[in-house]
């Protein structure tokens, strides 16, 4: 086996070339458009075939580098913390309960199912574990942070098994969300429920992606003169700034032994200058401003938004599909009845909790993203929806404080409840 190793650099370039391969893709694949596929997910699978067929066809793995790809992560996580204005939180507080309250429901039925399935296909009980929320909603990392404790329980090759089940899911996330949420738009709201109502309309974000899907509203965002271009260096250097203060912040994190997302300290700091300013004023040609005004929100979610397409397009490229030929009948099983089980609970129970409404149907794209693959999948399955329709404040908040804060301790808060049971 050769192995092709590729920098940071030429793993961007790569990542960019997957992205704009994807737009192309979306803007001329009617399929695409409808059912809301990310464009970095569907220029990233083509890519990550080349690679497959490298591997199977001519034995060459093609390694890549991973910094820049974290980088973009968080940027674009530090520009969601941006967004998270309290008044806003608090308005959706009940939403985020419900959240949260579904989010143990799923992982829970991530593991329970294939620990049914596994005995009924008389296998090892760990396979089930290792192909349930260890790898849907614990995603890439977990499996491997759990794949010493199932190897000493017994499970020879849980690493593989683990990282091969996460690819999947990761791959199954982005595919389903988009699709699910356009079916419940277009068969369970009406018109009226489409509409935004005006408590609910962030005045420098509202129509951001609703505007950009028509060409009128490209039209009026265009600009090319230096004003424009110094009000996009200055979202830029503020997503930079408190980039840089939140890697000392995730630092002091990780001194307290608990294990948090390595965006979570960005994120927290990005909030609270966001709602630290809210509080400050500041006089501009004789009238008293907040001083949340100069972080120019919508600037800053575009220089984020291009992060995200940036970060999941490299992540797509990396994927390493040959770890799903190992897998086996009951393995195969398992991960077709997770994606079953999330599309039924996200269409039929999530969707009516959460209010029957335009956010709901969001939400549902979003919880099959981070219910099966990562928090990037279940940011760029909203961003989709809401580049077709309109954007929404509540969802953008609601799945990453969920995945940043809540995920990962439910999840191994239960596995363990789960393991300790086997």
């Amino acid at each position: 086996m050769t192995t092709i190793e590729l920098d940071m650099i030429q793993t961007a370039g790569i990542g960019a070339l997957a992205l704009i391969v994807g737009m192309v893709l979306t803007r001329k694949i009617s399929f695409l458009q409808k059912y809301c596929i990310p464009s970095p997910v569907s220029g990233g699978v083509i890519f990550s075939l080349l690679t497959l067929a490298l591997y199977a066809w001519c034995h060459i793995e093609v390694a890549f580098d991973g910094t820049l790809k974290d980088v973009f992560m968080l940027a674009f996580f530090t520009s969601v913390g941006f967004q998270s204005d309290l008044k806003v939180i608090k308005k959706g507080g009940k939403p985020l309960l419900i959240m949260l309250a579904l989010l143990v429901i799923v992982i829970a039925m991530q593991n329970l199912m294939p620990m049914g399935i596994t005995r009924l296909m008389g296998v090892d009980p760990l396979i089930g574990m290792a192909a349930g929320s260890i790898s849907m909603t614990g995603g890439h990392g977990t499996a491997g942070g759990f794949a010493s404790v199932l190897e000493g329980m017994g499970l020879h090759g849980a690493g593989t098994v683990g990282m091969a089940a996460a690819t999947f899911g990761l791959i199954a996330g982005s595919m389903l969300g988009g699709p699910l949420a356009e079916k419940i738009i277009r068969t369970k709201l009406t018109h009226e429920q489409m509409q935004p109502q005006d408590d609910e309309i962030d005045p420098a974000m509202a129509g951001i992606e609703s505007d950009e899907a028509s060409p009128t509203g490209r039209a009026k965002r265009i600009s090319t003169n230096e004003q424009e271009f110094q009000q996009y260096a200055k979202a830029s250097y503020c997503i930079l700034l408190v980039m840089g203060g939140g890697t000392l912040l995730s630092w002091l994190f990780g001194k307290t032994g608990i294990t948090f997302p390595t965006y979570f300290g960005a994120l927290i700091l990005a909030a609270i200058a966001r709602n630290t300013l809210g509080f400050i004023s500041y006089k501009e040609d004789g009238k008293w401003e907040k001083a949340e005004k100069l972080l120019d929100m919508e600037r800053i979610v575009s220089v984020g938004n291009i992060c995200l397409s940036m970060f999941l397009g490299m992540a797509m490229i990396s994927l390493k599909l040959w770890e799903l030929q190992s897998l086996a009948l009951p393995l195969v099983v398992i991960l077709f009845s997770q994606v079953v089980m999330m599309a039924f609970f996200a269409y039929t129970v999530a969707f009516p909790l959460l209010g029957r409404d335009y956010d709901a149907a969001v939400l549902c794209a979003g919880m099959c993203g981070f219910g099966l693959g990562a928090t990037p999948n279940a940011m760029a399955n909203m961003s989709a929806v809401c580049y077709k329709y309109r954007y929404t404040v509540k969802p953008f908040l609601i799945v990453p404080i969920i995945g940043a804060m809540f995920a990962d301790l439910i999840n191994t808060g239960i596995i363990t409840l789960f393991l300790n049971i086997l």
